[in-house]
């Protein structure tokens, strides 16, 4: 939502999910929605349960009484993967919700009554404006089936929804209430729409269907999605939920979900550290999401229907977050389906008018939200991982269209300059960095692909990076397009200084391609480590974060960020200083302070999973600081034994000997008895299997 003057609410940022758990209402359950992403959108489909008087305003009446929420405690609230339920002490009803892939159950037990209603809200939608809703269309099939779709305007610019909704038990009367000036309606205008009328269409719709209920009566609902057509979202039903038996996808749904997060096994010290890690690993599995119907039609950015060959269609890519960490872990628990992604990304470039790969998928839409191209670096990370099958040659293609689209987000200015002016663009050198790497990722594709020529016209291209960075101050700045560094530098500000959710001491610190070079051009290992040091003690003052919701205080340990993503290499860069005992050091203490198992176990919001993936590659003990290696860097890990199973058929097993809180360095490592030296372990080693060993020590090695 917006304030009265237009500008951003930043409330509206705390229920980007649609649910906060400080609440005590609920308006209904809807069946779209994002997970930890910094902006918000879908919440299609809102239903709610009532019993009594039919009310159909959600919060309040137009006669200032109360709206058709419930109050609801969190003693009569269960969740797990796949199966929410709770108590709506309003109208003494409990609710029961799980799923298949496509299809949403609910199953609704009411107490006696001959007014109980089951509203569908279209009004409603996760950051709502006046102009949210495009379209609506509803027809009621018959006295259970009710099909339709919408079309909203929001981060998604054009999205579209078709639905299927069938009901356990025919609704006795049904009706609607627009909510928007009907302006024109032809010939319609001889029917009384709003009562029985089984065809609605408009802006602003709620519905209800009313029924007479015995003590206990369970009202079930199966409510199927397609972004193609309601004939695909009744395939979609008949497919995944062709009976009426709520415990059987419900069991079915839990079956899934533990195949899925036994895939790593682990053993932790504490029962609250096993909590957090499986919490962040089902964190890791909920985005990017299927998008497409089970006879493989989806709808495309081109807004055809197409029909994805070869290859599962996904959506919802945050790829400026989920670049750095949670595609990384596909590539070791998620491989086919990240291969997956990737050919959904390749689909979208071939559909997009730009010729472009996703910035940020968002719905058959692109969102253009961040930075940077970062769909190069997961296709460069699956092909120094040699995982998948998708076409090399089209990807190394489709990644140079990408990089030479020039009216995108001060691309052409990184051409033209070498840098990004900063008086052309804003964060100008947070988007040097980003394409800098980006730029690197594409030469590794090329040189994946053996064309010389392209390799070394990204590989100049990946040191632009150098142009942001002024001697004399020692951090990367704003530069601007008279090759003269910005006055009025603040290399704490996280506002107007050049960098986007974040500042120069530690967005300076992202040149992840050459960081001995970064290094040694910010003055050697020695003022390095005293840099890294100071980053993490010193004392950041409220007023160089306060403009910035993605920046709080729960999510930072001095003036390092855990809580935002563009740092979440650093505490691996000791690493590259001769000082792994720092790294070993600051990675468990940022697992013990800033992840939990409580509902405040997560120190900012998830970024579709990247916080998660931070801290399930953390708990192994390594991390991918730079995605397009075959390497990982090694921290310390927080399990005492873990258990990957992998899709190829093999087990790797990490164990830490003598972990415990206080052994938080790391004697040695070993891989399948032999040493590793240095403070790396290739991708390869770990598909291979075996055994990694961590001699866990309290003193550091020196």
């Amino acid at each position: 939502m917006f304030n009265e003057d237009g500008t951003y609410n930043s409330e509206t940022y705390e229920y980007c999910a649609g649910y906060q758990y400080r609440d005590s209402t609920i308006i209904g359950f809807s069946h779209t929605n994002l997970s930890g992403t910094g902006h918000s959108d879908l919440g299609d489909f809102l239903v709610m349960p009532t019993t009594g008087k039919l009310v159909l305003d959600p919060l309040k009446t137009i006669e200032d009484n109360k709206g058709f929420y419930s109050t609801f405690s969190h003693d009569k609230e269960s969740a797990s993967p796949g199966y929410y339920k709770v108590k709506l002490d309003s109208y003494d009803v409990t609710a029961e919700l799980t799923s298949s892939e496509r299809v949403g159950f609910h199953q609704y037990t009411f107490p006696k009554s001959n007014e109980a209603h089951i509203i569908l809200d279209m009004v409603y939608n996760v950051y709502h404006h006046d102009n949210k809703n495009v379209w609506t269309f509803i027809r009621v099939e018959n006295d259970s089936l009710v099909t339709g779709y919408r079309q909203t305007k929001g981060w998604a610019r054009t999205k579209k929804v078709f639905f299927a909704m069938k009901f356990s038990k025919p609704f006795k009367t049904y009706g609607h209430k627009k909510y928007n000036k009907e302006t024109y309606d032809g010939f319609y205008r001889r029917f009384n729409q709003s009562e029985n009328f089984p065809e609605i269409a408009g802006k602003d719709i709620r519905m209800y269907f009313n029924f007479d209920t015995d003590e206990n009566e369970k009202i079930k609902i199966k409510f199927a999605l397609s972004s193609v057509s309601t004939s695909g979202a009744l395939k979609n039903l008949e497919a995944e939920i062709p009976h009426w038996d709520f415990d059987k996808t419900k069991n079915e749904t839990k079956d899934k979900w533990n195949k899925e997060l036994a895939k790593i096994e682990v053993k932790t010290l504490t029962e609250n550290d096993k909590k957090t890690f499986y919490s962040a690993l089902y964190h890791t599995m909920l985005s990017p999401v299927l998008y497409e119907d089970v006879d493989g039609q989806y709808r495309g950015l081109d807004q055809n229907i197409h029909t994805s060959e070869g290859f599962t269609n996904y959506t919802v890519f945050s790829l400026w977050d989920t670049y750095r960490a949670l595609h990384p872990l596909f590539n070791i628990i998620q491989p086919e389906r990240n291969n997956d992604m990737i050919k959904s990304m390749l689909a979208h470039h071939d559909e997009s008018v730009h010729n472009m790969l996703p910035i940020w998928s968002h719905y058959a839409n692109e969102n253009w939200c961040m930075i940077g191209y970062h769909a190069t670096s997961v296709i460069a990370d699956a092909m120094a991982k040699n995982i998948g099958n998708f076409d090399y040659k089209r990807a190394l293609q489709a990644s140079e269209n990408t990089a030479n689209v020039r009216y995108f987000d001060g691309l052409g200015d990184y051409i033209d300059y070498n840098y990004v002016p900063d008086d052309k663009s804003h964060s100008s050198v947070s988007k040097t960095l980003e394409l800098a790497y980006n730029d690197w990722c594409i030469a590794q594709i090329a040189k994946k692909v053996g064309n010389a020529e392209k390799e070394q016209e990204f590989l100049n291209r990946s040191e632009y990076y150098n142009n942001v960075y002024d001697e004399k101050s020692g951090y990367m700045r704003p530069k601007l397009a008279d090759g003269t560094f910005r006055k009025n530098f603040d290399p704490l500000d996280t506002h107007g200084q050049g960098f986007i959710e974040g500042n120069a001491w530690n967005y300076g610190l992202y040149v992840p391609h050459q960081l001995d070079k970064m290094i040694q051009m910010m003055g050697g290992k020695e003022r390095f480590i005293q840099h890294l040091d100071s980053l993490f003690t010193m004392e950041l003052d409220d007023k160089f974060i306060e403009k910035h919701e993605d920046i709080t205080r729960d999510g930072i340990m001095g003036n390092y960020v855990q809580g935002n993503e563009p740092g979440h290499h650093i505490p691996y860069l000791y690493n590259w200083t001769g000082k792994p005992c720092k790294t070993q050091e600051r990675v468990r203490l940022i697992m013990d302070t800033m992840y939990g198992s409580t509902v405040d176990g997560l120190c900012g919001n998830d970024d579709a999973g990247q916080m998660s993936a931070w801290y399930v590659f953390s708990s192994l003990g390594f991390y991918p600081v730079t995605p397009g290696l075959s390497e990982y860097a090694l921290g310390s890990p927080l399990v005492e034994e873990a258990i990957i199973h992998l899709e190829n058929g093999k087990t790797l097993t990490i164990t830490a000997k003598n972990q415990s809180k206080e052994n938080v360095y790391v004697q040695r490592v070993l891989l399948n008895g032999k040493i590793i030296e240095g403070s790396t372990l290739q991708h390869q080693d770990i598909m291979n299997g075996g055994e990694i060993v961590f001699e866990m020590t309290n003193k550091p090695k020196m």
